[in-house]
């Protein structure tokens, strides 16, 4: 156990230091490309260009990566090489040109697979077995997941609950925290500060509150499968009606320009995260939820790069600031259960997602969170967003 203890401490400092600054460089650049989108609109424009630009770089230079995330997992439940290092400057230019143009993606799966990527670059100078090596990736993924959120124990928890439903690999509890935390901290010390949420009030925890707070959950989770199945099929409709992949994103980009001039609104491009902010403050339009599926699962689904979870984030906010109308619980309070529970059905990761909830709003709605994450996860199916997320028990409902 000493030696464990010591090996792993020494290895985890040596994955947070990398993911943390890797994570850090890529934040800093994902608000320059924002900014820079935001001041030229005309770039969404050149979007289409864009996406077959990515899907040649993957068709040129990215084979053994495409698979992103699920690859990584993969590699954790049957290791065979060593996660392609040219995977983290891939995913990291493919997620930046995604937003500088105007794609709905997110930011997680490009941390996490830049986190995993570099880390298991170590098999080449410490030769790990394949159960050490298991531990390598789980520590990368909860590093990057950590610092490009600013939740260290949920993005250690996140690393331990994502792979299998309903069991958890307690060998990885050292390398998932140690590295998650240190990650957290190094993206921190290099200046990198993450948007604050603030749930403003709670209600008391009454057994009709209580009530209120299953319902709002049901209805998370039911958001969450419906985007869990509406990207799947959306991968799958591009790929078998456009075999090239540069025409897939190219009729992507054009999608999404369409879909943007008709709405008159660059509300639902890149990351939302103003409106995120604004649903924790007051109401916003009840269909925001249903608009930004589209957006997210046309960009995704046709061969551009990013994350699901941000893009989750806002659903689940905008979704809870719509149930505010028809639930009596705080609208601050049901933004913030549905930011963490809709994700939590999605990546099926209810306990991260309860901790993320802790991290980021505070104590007071807690159990409110939890309900609902709970509520969402057994509501949501049994297959989530990641296709490669271990089933180990008979599914749920």
């Amino acid at each position: 156990m000493l030696r464990f203890t010591l090996r792993w401490s020494a290895i985890s400092i040596i994955v947070g230091l990398l993911a943390g600054s890797a994570s850090a460089a890529f934040l800093a650049a994902l608000d320059l490309v924002t900014q820079t989108r935001i001041d030229h609109p005309w770039l969404l424009f050149l979007l289409p260009v864009a996406g077959m630009l990515i899907a040649w770089l993957y068709h040129r230079h990215g084979k053994g990566t495409e698979a992103g995330n699920n690859l990584i997992l993969d590699e954790i439940h049957n290791p065979k090489q060593v996660v392609p290092l040219r995977m983290a400057p891939l995913v990291l230019f493919g997620t930046l040109t995604t937003h500088l143009f105007g794609g709905s993606a997110g930011r997680e799966g490009t941390a996490v697979q830049m986190g995993a990527s570099i880390s298991d670059q170590l098999n080449h100078f410490l030769k790990f077995d394949n159960s050490e090596r298991k531990l390598l990736l789980m520590a990368g993924i909860s590093a990057g997941f950590a610092s490009v959120f600013g939740t260290p124990l949920a993005g250690a928890v996140f690393g331990l609950e994502v792979l299998s439903l309903r069991r958890i690999r307690y060998q990885g509890i050292l390398p998932c925290f140690a590295s998650a935390i240190i990650a957290d901290r190094v993206c921190s010390l290099w200046g990198i500060h993450h948007t604050v949420y603030k749930v403003s009030e709670v209600a008391p925890l009454t057994m009709m509150n209580i009530g209120y707070a299953i319902l709002a959950g049901i209805a998370f989770g039911l958001c969450a499968r419906f985007f869990t199945k509406s990207l799947h099929h959306m991968v799958r409709l591009f790929k078998n009606g456009i075999s090239n992949p540069l025409v897939r994103t190219f009729v992507g980009g054009i999608l999404i320009i369409i879909l943007t001039t008709l709405m008159q609104t660059d509300r639902y491009l890149g990351l939302g995260i103003p409106v995120i902010v604004e649903t924790f403050q007051k109401h916003v339009a009840p269909y925001d939820f249903v608009l930004k599926i589209l957006f997210t699962v046309v960009t995704l689904g046709s061969g551009f790069k990013g994350g699901e979870v941000t893009p989750l984030f806002f659903i689940g906010a905008t979704l809870g600031n719509a149930l505010a109308w028809i639930v009596p619980l705080p609208l601050s309070l049901l933004s913030g259960m549905g930011f963490v529970a809709v994700f939590a059905g999605a990546a099926l990761t209810p306990l991260a997602c309860t901790i993320m909830a802790m991290e980021l709003f505070g104590t007071q709605g807690a159990v409110f969170c939890a309900i609902a994450c709970v509520v969402s996860f057994l509501s949501s199916g049994s297959k989530g967003i990641y296709h490669s997320h271990h089933t180990e028990v008979t599914p749920h409902a």
